[in-house]
């Protein structure tokens, strides 16, 4: 079989595995990313990260507004490689380009299948305080993440992992295990295991407004909250009509009304037991530490805080 692939991602979390490919035996022909995007109105264009680490490498690339057209179709079709492999590419992949002969197509998938299929895997495993993650690597087919896997491996998620560390983890391990999987597959001896749908459960995609503080929960689920949805969209409350986003916590065992400042150190009450804000962000400001922050910004013990 040929060495050849295409390789489809879109963030940072795909760069990883992208250097891998490119540093083994396998050869990129191109590689497929989300299309150039405006910065902001009137600025110049930005390019994904996987655009900029192909440019590098000098890499062909691709960025079609929508992979589902004759052009793209005809290219992958002839472009003589076995494989494609994709990594959070951002785009549904078509039936037709799917069912192209000669060439298997493997998404990456930061979870361990059937748990947490769908756009924000890592997020949910760390909102729901689950012990374990990990990454799958399987065979695309049309129904999202219901492909069968070739290979997994499980990771304990750890006291101070927030999405950015676990996130890291997760992409240098893809990195490991896409190479170990095309091997397999090379030497015919890759095996998939199907999927127990009666085990299926679905990350989805991260809403705003799961970014509203909730003090009537524990400290410990508040807490499991800032890690996951951090950096985007974080969790936040307002005071004096200001946003006011927690970058960092801890929970300790004080009591107080859920939202009530216990303290002159930012301790908050929640439903059960309290969190104490190590570091913080007024909007359109720069992250400080909680001593830094209340230096030049008053929240009064006693307050209560929405």
């Amino acid at each position: 079989m040929s060495n050849k692939i295409i390789f489809m991602g879109t963030p940072s979390f795909s760069v990883p595995v992208l250097k891998s490919l490119f540093n083994s035996n396998y050869k990129i022909v191109a590689v497929y990313t989300q299309p150039q995007k405006k910065k902001s109105r009137g600025q110049k264009i930005e390019k994904s990260p996987i655009h900029m680490e192909s440019e590098k490498l000098y890499i062909p690339v691709r960025h079609p507004e929508t992979i589902d057209n004759d052009k793209d179709y005809d290219f992958i079709k002839n472009s003589g490689v076995n494989y494609v492999v994709v990594v959070a590419y951002g785009q549904i992949i078509p039936k037709k380009i799917l069912n192209l002969d000669n060439i298997i197509f493997l998404n990456i998938h930061a979870s361990v299948l059937p748990r947490w299929r769908g756009a924000a895997p890592i997020q949910r495993s760390i909102i729901e305080m689950d012990k374990t993650t990990g990454v799958s690597i399987m065979k695309i087919v049309p129904k999202l993440d219901a492909g069968p896997y070739m290979m997994q491996e499980v990771i304990k998620i750890e006291k101070q992992d927030n999405f950015i560390l676990l996130s890291k983890k997760l992409s240098i391990l893809s990195s490991k295990l896409i190479v170990k999987s095309l091997d397999q597959l090379k030497n015919g001896r890759a095996n998939f295991v199907d999927q127990d749908e009666k085990k299926v459960t679905y990350a989805k995609k991260i809403e705003k407004e799961e970014s509203i503080i909730d003090w009537n929960i524990s400290a410990k689920k508040l807490i499991a909250n800032i890690k996951g949805l951090n950096p985007y969209p974080g969790v936040w409350f307002k005071h004096r009509k200001t946003r006011i986003k927690i970058i960092e916590a801890v929970e300790v065992n004080q009591t107080g009304r859920a939202g009530e400042v216990l303290d002159v150190n930012l301790t908050i009450g929640c439903k059960e037991n309290a969190i104490k804000i190590l570091s913080i962000q007024k909007e359109g400001r720069n992250v400080l530490n909680t001593k830094s922050f209340l230096a030049g910004y008053e929240i009064k013990k006693g307050e209560t805080l929405y």
